[in-house]
């Protein structure tokens, strides 16, 4: 009869009953207020406000709900660093910067003013109330995530404006703090600025490099999510106790970590389902158990208070992206991204309003009185549906013209042969990060083996290497189809399902030479080289993929007149994007200004840099500079092609002294249009002769180019 009671007398106080509701708002929230086309974020505030003790009084806002919460909150800019487009922020600083000295000043100096002539407070409590409305909380990130446009450059100014707002106003909270509690003067602001020092050097110096030993160390799952949010809270803890909010170390956590956890990889999208399944729907909830809608009827006081606070905090907010959107020379649906996001008031400001609270200005008399809170919390949901709103119109706009801009003509499927489980993780997560996200269309993995006893014994292994591929391809939400086949060979095998598949391009390991008479691609490789004319990848993954942070690609003279020549350059400049690294190419002058060219039109979020390398022997010069998590891609070509050249012979001796990297071979698409049909071993003489063609025009193209 207890848990009867327990859960029909209110509030409920039952655990499990409690995270059942909770549950059950989570699961109906965002089905009821779709239909409704209003953003679920504001469904869960205005749940959160219903079920709360200032509404039906169904749960108390007890310890999970600030346990739950600070963790969703945490997530919440942890996310916004994680995701957020690094090559992009470097471009972009600048703006980031004048856009939140433009979203914290406009807003600040208003504020400081209100406080001061239209509400009656003192100085210090009216630039409180500044601090309050200057800064703000990416509560609608969410938004952006889901629509797919977090990587959009307004979306990296915004995050970017973001800190800057916030660490301007913890940093004037924290004198504000300091002359109320007595320890004010220049050595609170010497040891202050000496601990954010000492904790940003630990952060952005200690943190990668511990990051990269424990991911090359550790392939399980399971322990590097753990690892991640370990990291997350350790430093946002650690920022607390420097004086400053955690929210701020969350950030600094995930634009760490930001290079080691590519955005399309199986731990990226277990990180961002459980914090959006779980923890920030919970934070969101708790936000609106806060709110009393019932002061808004009590005080004609806290009614002023909150229509003023309203008021300025958005129209402020709004001039401030409004202008924002004018100097930077952004579109209309741009410029309400920027307020969209830079909107809405939650964590900082009730962080602040509470500070305020515990400040004494005399005996009993505090900084912040309970109609200032009661103003906070108000205008915090109005700010979170304003933000939502313009967040969701804006995030909706953006996501319908990448739709709409046309992907047709690009053939890509490409066909990952596995043989055994050391290469096949690594196969698989490269695939992943080069295919084309827009195109959408899956990932193929095959497993062959040969009809004799052998072969039969291995299509066990087979089985259980697909499906160790399906595992990591659905837990990165990437789809792919699986084959496992008898064949006379391997060759023959792999050259029927590309055909049958119609597959742009193979990717497959590296041979180990097993004696001194193997050559060095070995029979598999050399005979696909020769039996058909797509792209082939050859892989050598020393580290894991993730860990990789330097791509050195060395391309030999006119390989920009190959058929394959913008296949390559887009598949290494997506896999650079996603590591986050750059990507150095080594090539002759002409060469490198045609790779210049097609990146900065196609990929312009990618590091690219450009050395120059007019003879191909001069490989063997950077063999000083290479460390283990650099990767070096060789472009070469096959006998006959335009770029192929007799120095291509001594490789695998050249090889030798790259042995301490990754290193991938390229043969790209060569003899005509890619798009042509496969050629195999016994081409028919008109493809023979279409190829003949081809590359007779191509080198009339070189010679008039010459």
């Amino acid at each position: 009869m207890q848990e009867y009671d327990s859960f029909f007398h209110l509030p409920v106080t039952d655990t499990t009953w409690i995270f059942f509701l909770v549950l059950c708002i989570i699961l109906g929230a965002p089905l009821i207020f779709n239909r409704l086309r209003i953003p679920h974020i504001i469904g869960m505030i205005l749940a959160g406000i219903l079920i709360g003790p200032h509404g039906l009084n169904i749960l108390l806002r007890d310890a999970s709900f600030e346990l739950f919460g600070k963790v969703g909150l945490f997530y919440i800019m942890f996310l916004a660093g994680l995701e957020m487009d690094m090559e992009g922020f470097r471009r972009n600083r600048n703006k980031g910067i004048l856009f939140g000295l433009l979203t914290f000043s406009i807003p600040f100096v208003a504020g400081l003013l209100v406080g001061i002539h239209l509400l009656g407070f003192s100085f210090w409590a009216s630039m409180l109330l500044a601090c309050i409305l200057a800064s703000h909380t990416l509560v609608s990130y969410p938004i952006v995530s889901r629509y797919g446009v977090s990587r959009r450059t307004v979306v990296t100014i915004s995050i970017a404006a973001t800190m800057v707002a916030l660490l301007a106003a913890l940093l004037i909270l924290a004198g504000i703090a300091s002359v109320f509690r007595g320890n004010g003067g220049w050595n609170f602001w010497i040891w202050f600025t000496i601990r954010f020092i000492i904790y940003c050097t630990g952060v952005f110096f200690l943190l990668p490099r511990i990051t990269r030993w424990f991911f090359q160390h550790c392939a399980n799952q399971v322990t590097l999510f753990t690892y991640v949010l370990t990291m997350v809270f350790f430093c946002g803890g650690m920022a607390e106790l420097c004086g400053m909010e955690g929210i701020l170390g969350a950030f600094l956590a995930g634009l760490t970590l930001n290079r080691f956890i590519p955005h399309v990889s199986p731990l990226m999208n277990r990180i961002e389902f459980v914090g959006n399944a779980l923890f920030i729907p919970y934070f969101l909830i708790g936000v609106g158990m806060l709110i009393n809608i019932q002061a808004l009827f009590q005080d004609l006081n806290t009614i002023w208070v909150i229509i003023v606070m309203i008021i300025a905090g958005t129209v402020t907010k709004w001039v401030a992206a409004f202008l924002a959107s004018k100097i930077l020379h952004r579109t209309q649906e741009e410029g309400w991204m920027l307020f969209g996001l830079t909107e809405a008031h939650a964590a900082g400001a009730l962080a602040m309003v509470m500070v305020g609270t515990t400040l004494e200005v005399s005996p009993g008399i505090y900084l912040m009185n309970d109609a200032v809170l009661n103003g906070v919390v108000i205008m915090i949901l109005f700010s979170c549906i304003i933000s939502s709103f313009a967040t969701d119109y804006a995030s909706r706009r953006m996501a319908l013209a990448e739709e709409g801009k046309s992907t047709e003509g690009d053939d890509e499927k490409i066909i990952i042969p596995m043989r055994d489980y050391d290469t096949m993780p690594n196969l698989v997560n490269i695939a992943i990060m080069m295919r084309n996200s827009k195109l959408n269309r899956g990932l193929i993995g095959l497993a062959v083996t040969t009809d004799d006893e052998k072969g039969m014994n291995g299509q066990a292994k087979a089985k259980r290497l697909l499906e160790d591929a399906v595992k990591i391809c659905h837990s990165a939400d990437v789809q792919i189809q699986t084959q496992s086949r008898l064949a006379t060979n391997i060759t023959n095998g792999i050259l029927h399902a590309l055909n049958e598949y119609e597959a742009s391009e193979i990717i497959l390991g590296m041979h180990r030479r097993r004696s001194m008479f193997d050559t060095f691609h070995g029979s598999l490789i050399n005979n696909l080289l020769s039996s058909m004319f797509r792209q082939i990848m050859i892989v050598k993954c020393l580290v894991p993929a993730n860990t990789l942070r330097n791509i050195r690609v060395f391309v030999p003279g006119k390989a920009e007149f190959e058929a394959g020549f913008h296949r390559w350059i887009d598949r290494l400049s997506r896999m650079a994007v996603q590591l986050g690294c750059r990507i150095i190419y080594f090539g002759p002058t002409s060469t490198l200004q045609r790779i210049e060219v097609y990146c900065k039109h196609n990929h312009e979020n990618a590091r690219a840099e450009y050395e120059k390398m007019e003879e191909w022997d001069d490989i063997m010069m950077q063999t000083t500079k290479l460390q283990e998590d650099h990767l070096c891609v060789f472009i070469l070509a096959r006998k006959g092609s335009i770029s192929y050249q007799s120095a291509f012979e001594d490789l695998p001796n050249q090889l030798k002294y790259f042995a301490e990297s990754s290193i991938i071979l390229v043969y790209p698409d060569q003899f005509g249009d890619p798009k042509e049909t496969l050629t195999f071993t016994a081409p028919r003489a008109q493809s023979q002769t279409d190829s003949l063609y081809s590359t007779v025009m191509r080198l009339l193209s070189w010679q008039l180019h010459k």
